[in-house]
């Protein structure tokens, strides 16, 4: 009698293990489309893979469809997420997959998206395409983490960072950087992952940083940059104010300064007027919802330690890094602390908790 466990063999699991990573690399880059990974086999033997294209078209199984250089008929397909069956800016994939001659299909889990959702199923096969689903659906949620709450919240997936001295600074006067060169490509592989980029003034006018990414090949991937700015105190001689181009600045405030309004839009800063709270803090979740609404998917807060804070206690964070390094900084006369460990550990269960060695570095990882 056939269950659940025997339902998939080891070899299938191997190509959907293949096919997710797949997804995986391009995650974080194709817009409001899930990232999917999908392969196509023959006599067990891989014949075409394909990937969701940047910005979210093609879709991944048109891809390998297409790139196929055998003929489909008798074939398999793995793919990770269940394939489009609606008309929306293409063609619906299970269209594409029943002419193909692509005979069993397996994919990990059903789409969230209502037009989508288990409807796959029926469609493929009412045309005699065999159909599995559910394998490796645990590792695929998880795949799809952002996507979900993009799709379920309305909200970008929030990846927050932080670096911290041995002594828990983590600013002070005279140190540009505490953590090593390892810890800063990660940074960097973070921006290259995000749509965006999110900071206060505070942060831009002490530490003046570009906010871009500086992986070798990975530059015109840099995200968006977006600064919270309640009083306009930015610093108009900053890299960032000199490095604005079309669109890839955006700048929340709360001020009546007409002259540096005008000012920072003539810059071609895209200017958002945002209200406070009874704390006269931004709302940071109406700011999300802004953001999410001009098509941030995805973000990364580089802020210090209040910004931080503020997002740890309103449960807006996703994912978590805190970059530790053994060096013990001086409290001189302009130095910050880090307030929120306490708080990271209590919002965040200790199972999804990962910390790990980056040369001398130790970076843990929290997950909702």
């Amino acid at each position: 009698m056939s269950t659940k466990k025997d339902k998939f063999s080891s070899i299938d699991k191997n190509f959907m293990k293949l096919a997710l990573k797949i997804a995986r690399v391009r995650k974080g880059l194709t817009g409001s489309n899930p990232s999917v990974g999908c392969l196509i086999v023959k006599d067990n033997r891989i014949i075409s893979i394909g990937q969701t294209g940047y910005n979210g078209r093609p879709h991944a199984e048109h891809n390998a469809i297409e790139d196929s250089n055998e003929k489909l008929l008798g074939s398999k397909m793995y793919v990770t997420l269940e394939p489009c069956n609606h008309y929306g800016k293409t063609p619906p994939c299970t269209k594409k997959i029943i002419k193909s001659g692509i005979n069993e299909i397996i994919y990990s889990m059903n789409d969230i998206d209502k037009r989508v959702k288990g409807k796959s199923f029926k469609i493929l096969s009412k045309y005699k395409v065999k159909v599995k689903r559910g394998l490796l659906k645990d590792e695929a949620k998880k795949l799809y983490d952002s996507y979900i709450k993009n799709r379920l919240k309305k909200l970008p997936f929030v990846t927050a960072k932080i670096a911290i001295s041995k002594n828990k600074i983590i600013y002070t006067k005279g140190i540009k950087r505490i953590t090593n060169k390892y810890s800063d490509k990660l940074s960097h592989y973070l921006r290259y992952k995000n749509d965006a980029i999110m900071i206060s003034s505070k942060t831009l006018n002490i530490d003046n940083p570009k906010l871009d990414c500086r992986l070798v090949g990975y530059e015109k991937y840099s995200p968006k940059r977006i600064i919270l700015d309640r009083n306009l105190n930015i610093n108009f001689k900053s890299k960032v104010i000199k490095s604005v181009k079309k669109d890839n600045t955006i700048l929340f405030y709360n001020s009546s300064n007409t002259k540096k309004i005008n000012l920072l839009k003539k810059k071609g800063i895209c200017l958002i007027k945002s209200k406070l709270n009874q704390e006269k803090n931004f709302d940071l979740k109406q700011i999300l919802r802004k953001l999410f609404l001009l098509g941030i998917n995805n973000l990364l807060v580089e802020g210090g330690d209040k910004i931080t804070k503020n997002l740890i206690k309103s449960e807006l964070v996703d994912l978590f890094f805190l970059f530790k390094s053994p060096k013990i900084l001086s409290r001189n006369k302009v130095f910050k602390n880090f307030t929120s460990i306490e708080i990271l550990n209590r919002k965040y269960k200790k199972k999804n908790k990962i910390v790990y060695k980056n040369n001398k570095d130790n970076i843990t990882i929290y997950r909702k």
